[in-house]
């Protein structure tokens, strides 16, 4: 009998994995706009190991949301506080920004989760 199970995670995995590529397709820029403007190479560092995930034919589910799930976390420490100062700092909306992007790859981290 067909296991119709491994190809439904398999597949579930893929759709992930494009949304997180049309996610950075569109909003990537900003992104990276903002882990620059926090000046920390963590968060920065999670986005390049992102970028290089889909820098093959077919990109490694795994790496992808390992890089989103890091993403997600180095933007969960960062405190209102330092959002605040640096959108004073630079004129820069990081505080709505991060909640933005928090929001977004939190939504794609959770495609990963339930394919599972």
């Amino acid at each position: 009998m067909l296991n119709t199970n491994t190809a439904n995670i398999s597949q579930a995995r893929y759709d992930a994995v494009a949304a997180t590529q049309k996610h950075l397709r569109r909003n990537g820029a900003s992104l990276c706009d903002l882990l620059d403007a926090l000046d920390d190479p963590a968060g920065f560092e999670a986005l390049c190991r992102l970028h290089s995930a889909f820098s093959y034919p077919f990109p490694d589910a795994d790496a992808v949301e390992d890089a989103v799930h890091d993403i997600i976390r180095f933007l969960a420490d960062q405190s209102p506080s330092s959002l605040d100062r640096i959108g004073t700092e630079r004129n820069f909306a990081a505080s709505d920004m991060a909640r933005w992007h928090g929001a977004r790859i939190s939504e794609i981290y959770g495609k990963f989760r339930h394919a599972r």
